[in-house]
């Protein structure tokens, strides 16, 4: 072998127009993925599916999360009330795991910054009964950042400034993220990250074929999803035909995955449809059904030899969706 571990390029397509470094993508199950997989999973090159089985408000808020993130700040920081007291504080702090905590006028992160409490500011207080508001540092002696700031001014500002945590506020006062100095330490760079044009991760949600899913894409398009993928365990349907064209109508940049399919004539009829990726696998996950329940599937080397061998042809990427050690 004339070439190095370091020299085998893994590389290859999510869809047409979405390219992995790290050809990884995380299941649409709502047991696998939401924001917090999806991050971490385009963090290192691949890409995450945010599962359909949330209303269409919660599955936009884990999409606007994802797009969101940004290396080094924490975009969800756990936040307390005025209210609170020194003794819930404890409490949260033995099941979190965090010291320091951001004050806000309704204990939630987008409300308007009251101040910042730490370990240090409990250390020595003994009546545990006093509400936070008494003991906390207070906004205006705090140092922040505007929102908008980059990785590089925030670490600077926190650098300069000796302190552990650096609110990042909006115009308003509104809390909006939070930088600390222990995350950026242990910060590190990830060269393979799966980004779009604007710097931001890429991520990828599901639908089904109801109707009421037509608004559902409506909603992530405007929260600026990326990919859209139709979860059917049989794709050539119908149901799938007809959303995968009003899709590519209404979206004509959306870049939107079909399937699940295993033939050739079931890739042709969905890539005919305008799909710019197919999901490969039918029956062969160890606690599948559907072979039984609809009387079709295949063998998933098979399957994706057969589906890979045309989509190629037409310029479409495949994904192979499912378990190898079940026979199909």
């Amino acid at each position: 072998i004339s070439f190095g571990v370091h020299d085998v390029a893994i590389h290859g397509n999510f869809t047409r127009k979405i390219h992995l470094k790290t050809p990884i993508v995380s299941t649409p199950m709502d047991t696998v993925t939401e924001a917090k997989m999806a991050i971490a999973i385009a963090l290192e090159g691949g890409i995450g599916v945010i599962h359909t089985n949330l209303t269409v408000e919660e599955q936009v808020k884990e999409v606007t999360r994802v797009k969101k993130y940004e290396s080094g700040f924490i975009m969800d920081p756990m936040c307390i009330a005025p209210t609170a007291k020194v003794s819930e504080l404890d409490k949260l702090r033995q099941s979190s795991g965090f010291s320091g905590f951001p004050v806000t006028e309704d204990g939630q992160l987008g409300s308007r910054l009251l101040g910042l409490v730490t370990k240090r500011d409990t250390d020595f207080i003994s009546d545990r009964e006093a509400p936070v508001s008494t003991i906390m540092t207070k906004v205006e002696k705090l140092v922040t950042v505007k929102e908008g700031a980059d990785l590089l001014t925030a670490n600077k500002v926190l650098r300069e400034s000796k302190k552990g945590k650096l609110p990042v506020v909006s115009d308003q006062g509104c809390l909006v993220a939070l930088m600390s100095r222990a995350d950026l330490q242990k910060n590190a760079e990830y060269p393979l990250a799966t980004k779009d044009e604007r710097k931001r991760l890429m991520v990828a949600a599901a639908i089904g074929t109801r109707p009421a899913d037509k608004d559902r894409v409506r909603a992530l398009v405007a929260a600026g999803v990326d990919a859209i993928i139709i979860d059917s365990s049989q794709g050539d349907s119908m149901f799938q035909h007809e959303m995968v064209k009003w899709m590519k109508k209404e979206f004509p940049d959306l870049q939107v995955v079909g399937g699940n399919v295993v033939t050739k004539q079931q890739a042709k009829h969905l890539i005919d449809c305008g799909v710019d990726g197919l999901r490969v696998g039918m029956g062969i996950g160890s606690i599948c059904t559907t072979q039984e329940v609809c009387a079709c599937g295949r063998a998933q080397a098979s399957a994706v030899y057969n589906v890979a061998k045309y989509a190629s042809s037409r310029g479409v990427p495949i994904l192979a969706d499912g378990g190898i050690s079940s026979p199909g």
